[in-house]
């Protein structure tokens, strides 16, 4: 089983689209990858040598940067963003959408399920 940047290749898929599991590198970069390596993107990943693996390793440390460093960064670009106290840093803050999306109605992937909040009661009539 091949191992690139702490990820365990998926077996029995197109090089090209088991290198898309190592967050950091989509289809673009991973053919890419492939054509620097000088792997075939459909051959499988069942079929590496250790030697096309090896190749593949160093190119994705070399070349890219993936997994733990990248999620690192992100975060620490979210954080500077909620220090400065700008208004992207702001809406990570409160948890709402960062890029202009209506709050209104929908936005429920960012703000999490709804909060029912109770109706005005009616006051009672006398008859």
């Amino acid at each position: 089983m091949a191992r690139i940047a702490g990820i365990d290749l998926p077996r029995n898929k197109r090089i090209d689209i088991a290198l898309t599991s190592i967050h950091g590198i989509g289809r673009t970069s991973a053919v890419r990858i492939c054509e620097k390596a000088e792997i075939a993107p459909d051959s499988s990943t069942d079929v590496l040598a250790e030697s096309e693996v090896v190749r593949l390793r160093e190119i994705i440390e070399r070349d890219y940067k993936v997994e733990g460093d990248l999620r690192r960064d992100t975060s620490q670009n979210i954080k500077m963003l909620m220090d400065i106290g700008c208004y992207r840093g702001l809406r990570h803050r409160r948890g709402l959408p960062v890029r202009g999306q209506r709050t209104h109605t929908n936005a429920r992937t960012r703000k999490g399920p709804a909060k029912t909040v109770a109706g005005k009661k009616k006051p009672a009539t006398k008859k």
